[in-house]
């Protein structure tokens, strides 16, 4: 069956940097879109990037933006999230995600695999 795990969450300072990873199995991903979300206490999961495994298209939040890159390495089945300058307002957890159609979109509902959340705390 198909498996998202993510890893690498923690706690750092406001302006430091983490990158979480999500080690993908179960299947082939090369047409997949895979995605990082996030959801903060009391408030929607939101989607924060997202990345077209075949051609490496990305797409980021406004939010995050010049901030915070995508990336994936085949090898390894595993696509990251390194985020640079964090800020409190990144606290959340951070939730890997897959869907098979083309294109990438940033509702949550559309997507059909998730990973059990790592946490990311930003202290000021």
């Amino acid at each position: 069956q198909v498996q998202l795990v993510e890893s690498g969450g923690g706690s750092v300072q406001a302006g430091g940097s983490l990158r979480l990873s999500c080690a993908a199995s179960g299947r082939t991903f090369s047409n997949y879109v895979m995605a990082w979300f996030r959801q903060a206490p009391g408030k929607e999961r939101e989607f924060v990037a997202g990345m077209q495994w075949s051609s490496s298209t990305t797409y980021y939040a406004d939010s995050v933006k010049g901030r915070i890159t995508i990336s994936r390495d085949n090898a390894k089945n595993t696509v990251y999230l390194q985020m640079n300058t964090l800020k409190p307002e990144d606290s959340a957890v951070y939730y890997c995600a897959a869907h098979g159609r083309i294109g990438i979109v940033t509702f949550p509902r559309l997507y059909e695999y998730w990973g059990q959340g790592t946490q990311v705390t930003v202290s000021s």
